[in-house]
């Protein structure tokens, strides 16, 4: 499976395109605002000949989303995301101006609502769904067991963790995710965050602040 990044909008959101040999793709937490942007990221697909079959949201605050609109409606694709963040997603129209977009294009409603253990199928690939908590009540992670990454959204950064200060976050929460769910993935696993560059497990395990963290 391969992993492309782009990095969008003001708060540099990373969005992923993974795509296999079959050149079946999903796309994940896209963050296309502007035209340029949305520009970017459908040249990438036209030119590596993709078909995106899905739309897959880490979680729904507003950097992560800005692109729901955009992407739905030109793949005519589904999107699928956790129920818990419904909210989320449907507060958004609420202070989009107050973060500057003014032009924010209501993303669509959920079609598919996605649990822990489920799996993401496109292509030859899959990929683990797991439920992790505390940045945002309805954020979920994708695993790929097979090519030892996660498309992880706002649960770890390098050397860091996702802020808890936003409606529905939890410290207590965000930590039980972290050190019960991603910290028992393999120590090689890449991860893959929503902001800033790559890390991995193993590294995180052995810094990262949120081991000892009280807040």
């Amino acid at each position: 499976m391969q992993v492309q990044k782009f990095t969008f909008n003001p708060f540099q959101e990373n969005t992923y395109v993974l795509y296999d040999e079959t050149k079946e793709c999903v796309i994940i937490d896209p963050g296309c605002y502007d035209k340029n942007e949305q520009e970017a990221l459908k040249l990438f697909i036209e030119e590596n000949g993709l078909k995106p079959v899905k739309l897959l949201n880490t979680h729904c605050h507003i950097d992560h989303v800005l692109g729901n609109f955009f992407v739905a409606n030109t793949y005519e694709l589904d999107l699928y995301m956790h129920k818990d963040d419904v909210v989320t997603l449907n507060n958004i129209p609420s202070y989009a101006h107050v973060y500057g977009f003014g032009s924010y294009q209501l993303s669509p409603e959920p079609s598919h609502f996605l649990e822990d253990g489920d799996k993401v199928k496109f292509g030859n690939s899959e990929l683990d769904v797991i439920f992790t908590p505390g940045h945002a009540p309805g954020h979920i992670v994708f695993y790929s067991a097979k090519d030892s990454f996660v498309i992880n959204g706002d649960v770890l950064f390098q050397g860091s963790f996702g802020r808890v200060d936003l409606p529905g976050g939890a410290f207590q929460t965000l930590k039980d995710s972290i050190l019960n769910k991603m910290f028992t993935l393999p120590e090689d696993t890449i991860v893959y965050t929503g902001h800033g560059g790559e890390t991995t497990i193993g590294i995180e395990k052995s810094s990262n602040p949120i081991s000892y963290a009280n807040l």
